[in-house]
This record gives structure tokens, sequence and C-alpha cells, in this order.
């Protein structure tokens, strides 16, 4: 626990220092993003003239003090109690969940890397002798502060362009993260894959054995996706029409193939036609419109989506959203579930019955409709993670609420409880000191099917198209990318196993910890 109170308050004070000097560290710099982006998490204020960014400030200040006090309670609250200790062995003993919990929290510090591992901004540029870090500063450099000219000069760095144009010079090199693209806003070009030919025929590299089927280009930038001329082909040969465009990217030629032989062109170019096609270019290449297959050679290990999204970052994107979910849900649904339902079972009467009858008018509300209407109602500006979450939220207490008032209606008249009264003990002491511990087991058993009802609900929302907004990467957006496009099976086959090896993974974390703490084995007030 002490851990953990000191990783919340170096997360609390990287994310206030970040912010005070302009520096966008991995995952805390999120916070205040959120909060400049969405309207209401930030306030104008006049006399000031300045955002106040409340959001990010209030979960600065949260991840700090609670962080601080973890650690003054792990100090204060002595060694585990033999009970919680048993506990603890017997949860690593079940090695599928042991082993489970070590693979999700590494999964939770990848995802934590954030732009160090996944995004288009480089972490490192040395430009003539002087070293840049765009991954880490607020600041957005330009094309032309790296000596990147043209129409594009004023445009937001494309730190992908400048490494190939520094690759082998000696005037800079660049840095960039293992995944090179943004999980959303990041469009590629068309993808390629290289060509073999044998005997006159092309064979797509990698299967050799069949004949390529469909577009091939020859490109006068390959990483670039510059296309110099590109022809239809059938069989391995050119069959169809055929395009070509000059270095400017002016459509100037135009062919018709039959065979692999030349039946008609037409060349409108300003230079001769056969200065046009022995312009220096590459071989003949497969081109992959999006959705395009994976393809190694460009750096898409998983293909892309239908937008044009690399698959790896856009999955990375969705792990994260996932996370930062839970994050924010978790915590806030078991307080409220916490308090109201021991409030309900220690005192009962009217005010127990209000609550259930609030209860029974929440379950019927059909959760579907309701998310429909809201999502049709809240502009488009202020939606994002914090409107789902709150919506989630707003219907996802009353489970934990239920089951808190069953346990405390069950132990408010044992023993230790009447000891506790007779001793003096307050109504907050014999809730939070005596019944709540006695709970324990209750809610750590809950907290993984909880995570897993949550990253279930994301999914189904955004499949559904009410959930998130594009910009943020999600999981069933893609799901739903790949069943329209059932064409490209790598879409569905690489969001089905993430999304199902992360809730088998919860799964397993679940059914250890409701074997290892099963109160039939062990009791805390025995």
């Amino acid at each position: 626990m002490r851990i953990i109170g000191f990783f919340f308050m170096l997360l609390g004070l990287l994310a206030t220092v970040g912010e005070l000097n302009g520096i966008a560290f991995p995952t805390v710099r999120w916070f205040f993003e959120t909060s400049r982006e969405i309207p209401w998490l930030n306030v104008y204020l006049p006399w000031a003239g300045f955002q106040f960014l409340w959001f990010g400030w209030l979960s600065a200040m949260i991840l700090l003090l609670g962080g601080l006090i973890i650690v003054i309670r792990s100090w204060t609250a002595g060694p585990l109690s033999p009970s919680n200790a048993r506990r603890l062995r017997r949860f690593c003993e079940i090695k599928r969940g042991y082993y489970s919990l070590i693979i999700l929290l590494a999964l939770l510090g990848i995802a934590g890397l954030d732009q160090m591992i996944v995004g288009k901004r480089a972490l490192a540029v040395k430009y003539h002798g002087e070293w840049y870090f765009p991954a880490f500063q607020e600041k957005t450099y330009k094309n032309k502060d790296f000596g990147l000219v043209g129409e594009d000069a004023d445009a937001p760095a494309n730190y992908r362009l400048l490494k190939r144009k520094l690759k082998g010079s000696a005037d800079g090199k660049v840095i960039m993260p293992l995944i090179p693209f943004d999980p959303t806003g990041d469009t590629l070009p068309p993808r390629s894959k290289s060509l073999v030919e044998r005997e006159g025929v092309y064979y797509e590299s990698g299967r050799s054995s069949e004949p390529y089927w469909g577009l091939a280009a020859s490109y006068y930038d390959v990483e670039g996706s510059k296309m110099h001329v590109r022809y239809t082909m059938r069989r391995g040969v050119l069959e169809g029409a055929a395009d070509g465009w000059d270095s400017e990217n002016n459509p100037v030629y135009t062919a018709n193939y039959e065979a692999g032989k030349l039946v008609t062109e037409e060349y409108t170019g300003t230079a001769s036609k056969e200065e046009f096609l022995a312009e220096k270019s590459s071989d003949l290449r497969a081109v992959k419109y999006h959705p395009s297959p994976p393809v190694i050679e460009s750096g898409n290990w998983l293909g892309t989506t239908s937008q044009g999204y690399d698959v790896v970052a856009y999955l990375y994107g969705g792990l994260q959203v996932n996370f930062k979910a839970a994050i924010i849900f978790l915590p806030i649904v078991y307080l409220i579930g916490i308090i109201i339902g021991m409030l309900m079972g220690f005192f009962g009467g009217w005010f127990d019955l209000v609550v259930q009858r609030i209860m029974e008018i929440f379950v019927n509300v059909p959760f579907l409709f309701v998310v429909i209407i809201i999502s049709s109602m809240v502009p488009y500006r202020f939606k994002g993670l914090p409107v789902i979450l709150g919506i989630l939220i707003f219907f996802g207490w009353m489970g934990i609420t239920a089951l808190m008032r069953t346990a405390t209606f069950r132990d408010r008249g044992r023993d230790y409880i009447s000891a506790a009264r007779v001793m003096g003990a307050g109504t907050p002491r014999i809730l939070f000191r005596h019944l709540l511990p006695n709970t324990v087991a209750i809610i750590v058993t809950l907290v993984p099917f909880s995570l897993s009802s949550l990253i279930s609900s994301l999914a189904s929302l955004d499949y559904l198209g009410f959930g998130l907004p594009p910009e943020y990467a999600t999981w069933g957006r893609l799901l739903s990318d790949g069943l329209s496009n059932l064409s490209a099976p790598w879409l569905v086959t690489s969001t089905f196993i993430a999304l199902v090896g992360l809730l088998v993974l919860i799964t397993f974390i679940g059914e250890a910890i409701r074997e290892a703490f099963d109160p039939k084995k062990f009791t805390y007030y025995r």
C-alpha cells in the first residue's frame, strides 16, 4: 500500500509540474488535456484572463492527497492481519489468477508509457546541433522549423517525413516511438507491398504461390506513397487501365493493357512521354488501399482501419481508454455504493425504504434509451469520456449498494458490533472501523467483475454508435469497422483477441480473488 501511495503522489506531482512548466509527461498529461478540450471541465476567469482547468487541478490534488493519506495509513495501520495474510498467500498459490494479475499490471504499465510507445510526434530530434523533444513539449513545431519547405511549411511537423529526409545525413537525426503513429487523427496514405517477378508473372511477396490480382504501381517515393504510374493487374500480368502522375502530382498519363501488352496510351505532360516513363521510380509494388492488410515494410504490423489508422496504435489507444475509464469509474462507483449500502443496512427504516424505491426506479429505466437520448441531446463539443462515465456511474452504483446493504444488515447484530457500542464507539467508527473490514471480501471479489462489465459496456456502446466520439480510439468502434469490412478479417480478429484476452485475464483474477477471500474459509471477526 505504501508503494501505491508513493506512486499516486508521484503521478500528482508530475501532473502539476508538467502543467506549470509546459512538459507533457506520459499519461498524467491526460487530466489537463481533457480539461482543456472539454468546455465544461474548465472555466474562464475574466479577472485573471485565463482558463482555469478545474478538472485537471482537482485530479492532481486528489492524486497527491490520496497518495499522502495511503502512505500515512500504511505507517500507522501496522502489519497485515493474519486472515488477510492468509488470503494473500492463497491468492498467490492460485497461479492462473496470480500470473493474470502480473500480465494485467504489465499492460497497465505499458499503457502508462503513452507517447513513449505510440505516437506520431518524435521523442527527440537533433537538428543542426540542437536537441528538441516534441513528444514531451506542449509547443507544436512546424515543418519549417526543421527545414521542410513547400506548401506544408506552416503545417505541424511531419516527423516521419523528417526522419526519412535526415536518414544518413550529418544535419541531425530523429528518434520516433516504437509505433510511430497516433491512435486516431493520423490518416495514413495507401500502403504498398513489394512484388516478385518470375517469368513475366508478378507474385506478392510472402504469397508467391499465387499470381497477384489487384492494383500495382511504381512510386517516386515509396514511404510517402507518391505514385508514378498505377496499373491494374490480373493473374500476375497487366490487364486493364493504367494512370500516371508527374512529380508535381498532376495526372498526365493514361493507358490500357490486355494480357500484359499495351493497347492504347495517352500522354498530356509538358515533357516527352519517353522522359516521363523513364523518370526514376521504384519497381512495381502491390497497392493496398484502406483497410489494408498487415504490411511489415510500412510498419503496419496488423494493417490499417478503413479510416487509415494503424491497427496496433488504435488497439493501444483503446487499451488506454479502458484503463482510464476504470481508474475514474471504479473508485466513484464503489465510494457511492459502499456508503449508501452501509447506511441502508445499518439504519434501515425510512431511509432504507426510500433508497430502495429509488433503486427500483433506476433498475426499470431502459439504460440504452437513456444513453441514446443523452447522446443526441449533448452538443458534440461537450462529449467525451467524462459524459459516458457519468452515465455509467449514474446506473452502476446499485449493484454494490445492494450487496453492502445485505452484508451490513447481517453484521450489525453481531457481538463485535454490540461490544463496540458498549465501549462508546460512534456510528462512523462502527461503520468504517468494524463493519467495513468485514465486508472487504465482498468488495475485493466484486472489483474484477465490475471492471469486466465496464469494458464490455464501453465496447457495446461504441459498437452501437452511442459511445465516445471518434477522437477516442475504442475497441467497440474497431469491431464495428471490422464487421462492416468482412473482406478485412484482420480488423475483427485483432479486436476480438484483444477484447477477449483482456476479459479473460480479468475473469481469472476475479475467480482467484473469490476463492482466496472466501468468507467460509477466513472470517475477520473470528
